[in-house]
């Protein structure tokens, strides 16, 4: 079988925007554990409106605040991964905002 395709504003086939989101939020807590000097006041305030336990709230529901939080900082989170030439966190920056924002 092959690579299932990714149909993004027809039918949102094989699309997780909420698994995606979660996924920059993993790059985002990644580049602050490597790198504690890129997270500063708007990052400590970014965090209060993500709740610990992220990933459990979405294998049970579609967070659509998680997925609203990433959409909505979309420049502040590519200017800060950009800063830090954090390539990972670019890619999958660049995957919701291309399928989901």
């Amino acid at each position: 079988m092959g690579e299932k395709i990714r149909d993004r504003y027809v039918t949102f086939d094989n699309i997780d925007c909420y698994k995606d989101a979660a996924n920059v939020l993993d790059a985002l807590y990644e580049l602050f554990e490597q790198k504690p000097e890129s997270k500063n006041n708007f990052w400590n305030r970014f965090d209060t409106f993500i709740p610990e336990n992220y990933h459990e709230i979405l294998a049970k529901e579609n967070e659509k605040d998680i997925l609203y939080h990433i959409c909505s900082n979309v420049f502040y989170i590519f200017d800060l991964f950009e800063e830090y030439d954090f390539e990972k966190g670019i890619e999958l920056l660049d995957r919701v905002e291309f399928d989901c924002c």
